[in-house]
């Protein structure tokens, strides 16, 4: 797949400038379309509270929050057009992660922001990313709240366990891998199937990649004492990866949030910028 088409969330928040530093860097790049999205949310007022705020007031506050997004905006035009790269943004209405759901579905990759949320005394709250990832059908970039500006894609660690959600995300990323100048790929902890494959796995990915024209490598951990969250943290960490490339919620999401998972533990402590696929 190629990177033609990437979307970015705009608000108010301080992640934005992060995240969209990040979009701008992979559309110059990719010479890619940029297009930025901004959500004026519709109220969520509980029945026995508005008739103490009033309408008035809600619509007052909805007005700033339009007018802060086109502040948001005028930036946003102005830092494409000093990057080179053609974008256009947009006001929408409406529930921020089903906005973000949707307008994902017309875009090769979105970018959004680990800790997103639509927060807001009168309009709400609600954490973004992984409601994002779950419905759009779209893969993720999200950027980390150390993120820094740094270089995105120049070594990729990509987190393969031979699922559906593995497969899925490194075929959604296959452009940013082709322009890597290494990619990784970790199994942690293998095991074996019933046809007798195991570690040997991440072997047969690196030669699917290769033929790609991916410049690859298969590696394999293996640890009693930390989970597979942590084993590929830890990795990312010695290989200097700047980019992991992971299935999102391989088991049910019930399970992961309850008993822990890969994904959850990743969108908690992730380093560096992580793309997700579901």
């Amino acid at each position: 797949m190629s990177l033609k088409d990437i979307f970015v969330h705009l608000d108010t928040s301080a992640a934005c400038e992060r995240r969209v530093n990040a979009a701008l860097m992979l559309a110059r790049e990719h010479a890619a379309h940029l297009t930025g999205v901004a959500i004026v949310s519709r109220p969520y007022i509980p029945a026995y509270a508005e008739v103490e705020i009033g309408m008035e007031i809600i619509k007052e506050r909805q007005q700033q929050m339009r007018d802060a997004l086109e502040d948001v905006g005028a930036v946003f035009d102005e830092q494409a057009g000093q990057s080179g790269v053609t974008g256009e943004w947009r006001i929408l209405e409406g529930e921020p992660s089903d906005i973000l759901s949707e307008q994902a579905r017309y875009s090769d990759l979105m970018v959004l922001s680990q800790d997103e949320t639509a927060n807001d005394i009168l309009l709400g709250g609600q954490e973004i990313p992984e409601r994002v990832i779950l419905t759009s059908g779209r893969p993720a970039l999200i950027v980390p709240r150390i993120y820094k500006d740094e270089q995105i894609g120049k070594h990729v660690l990509v987190g393969w366990d031979r699922g559906r959600m593995a497969a899925r995300a490194v075929h959604d990323s296959l452009s940013v891998l082709q322009t890597a100048e290494k990619v990784t790929i970790m199994t942690a902890n293998p095991t074996t199937n019933e046809s007798g494959n195991g570690g040997i796995s991440g072997a047969d990915l690196a030669v699917h990649l290769a033929r790609h024209g991916v410049s690859v490598e298969a590696d394999h951990t293996v640890s009693e004492d930390l989970d597979i969250g942590d084993l590929l943290l830890s990795r990312a960490a010695d290989l200097q990866a700047d980019l992991i490339v992971l299935g999102a919620y391989g088991h049910a999401r019930w399970r992961e949030l309850v008993l822990g998972g890969v994904t959850k533990h990743m969108l908690e402590h992730m380093p560096v910028p992580v793309l997700m696929s579901h």
